[in-house]
């Protein structure tokens, strides 16, 4: 499928969103949660990428993103970053003999992937990422508010650095949440 949205320079910031399929929502389960959180992780230690702020909702994931390397792109990055997360989520549920969604879960994955050529098992996310470049202060600060925000506009939490899978405590409270974060300040 063709989209407007494409990745620019990579060393520069660009805030993306992964989707899950039919916006199910499947990460309202810590364990699906901390299988994300990881995958960062490893893209900063091996990959040259900077995480500048994210954000895991219930069905959705924000982040703005860049890399530091200029052999590599954030969109490499991100399309490993899909494939990972979405072979070991399914696993997990698969695993999980307490996932009251299992079957469910996993037939609407099968659907989506039979529809989908660029799959064969399973699709967990939409195709797209919506990559946005930020080219400048006032597109990184409505970014960084929009992200931040998106629990509290949810009703998930009152404050948004109280939402413990969000980069709003390393803005707000100067503190370190899950994943390290290179301020955009």
């Amino acid at each position: 499928m063709a989209t407007r949205y494409r990745f620019g320079d990579s060393n520069r910031p660009h805030f993306i969103t992964f989707a899950v399929i039919n916006w199910i929502d499947v990460f309202t389960r810590e364990a699906y949660k901390q299988i994300f959180v990881d995958s960062p992780k490893y893209s900063m230690d091996h990959k040259s990428l900077s995480l500048h702020a994210w954000i895991i909702m219930p069905n959705h994931v924000h982040l703005i993103a860049s890399v530091n390397k200029e052999s590599i792109q954030l969109s490499d990055i991100m399309r490993d970053i899909k494939k990972y997360t979405s072979r070991m989520i399914v696993k997990a549920i698969e695993e999980n003999q307490q996932e009251s969604r299992k079957d469910w879960l996993l037939w609407m994955f099968r659907r989506a992937a039979a529809i989908n050529s660029n799959n064969n098992q399973h699709q967990f996310w939409q195709q797209d990422n919506h990559p946005i470049e930020l080219t400048t202060n006032q597109m990184i600060d409505q970014r960084l508010n929009y992200l931040h925000e998106n629990p509290v506009t949810a009703g998930l939490v009152w404050k948004a650095e109280d939402y413990k899978y969000s980069s709003a405590i390393d803005y707000y409270c100067e503190q370190s949440g899950l994943l390290p974060v290179e301020l955009l300040v």
